[in-house]
């Protein structure tokens, strides 16, 4: 899950920190670290992208990386939309975690092989990564009830996640300058 690096548009509390320009480069930065980190052979990588406009002009992601659009909705609904775009196991993850490394997502799909859905929490009450084993058999209530940006919000998705579960290494996203 990605989005356009434009000042005012990304990271808006980190932004009001240090200012909305600062913020958007820093994210540009992360996010371009980001990709080139986690290539690997043994999974592909696919852009969630908002605004949809920009999901095939944007010259800031790598060309070779397929895109979508996100679409409307809050971050569970194009979360979900995302993940029902994908067949076979799919671990989707957000793009404001410097923390995460390859070992992770192998970590998240070998996660897979005996649970129906793997998360990896945030620190802030979060997760940084679902994973789901089939996520064309996703419920229609998948993130019913969730508060996002919430400290309970792993709480509130995980009633309506498929069992069983399994958690990952938390993780810290940036938010603000104190996650800096």
């Amino acid at each position: 899950m990605v989005k356009e690096p434009c000042a005012g548009r990304v990271k808006s509390r980190l932004g009001r920190d240090i200012g909305m320009t600062q913020a958007a480069w820093w994210y540009r930065h992360q996010t371009r670290r980001l990709l080139r980190n986690l290539r690997d052979p043994r999974w592909r990588v696919l852009l969630c992208v908002t605004p949809d406009s920009t999901h095939r002009i944007s010259r800031t992601w790598p060309a070779d990386l397929p895109r979508i659009p996100q679409g409307q909705g809050d971050i569970g609904r194009r979360m979900t939309r995302a993940l029902a775009a994908t067949s076979g196991p799919t671990v989707l993850i957000g793009s404001d975690i410097p923390g995460i490394r390859r070992a992770h997502i192998a970590t998240a799909f070998s996660k897979l092989g005996a649970h129906e859905t793997v998360i990896g929490p945030a620190e802030d009450g979060g997760f940084w990564l679902i994973g789901l084993a089939h996520p064309k058999a996703q419920p229609s209530s998948l993130f019913k009830n969730t508060r996002w940006s919430h400290s309970e919000t792993l709480n509130d998705a995980m009633p309506s996640l498929r069992k069983p579960v399994a958690k990952i290494e938390t993780l810290k996203d940036v938010d603000t300058v104190a996650d800096l």
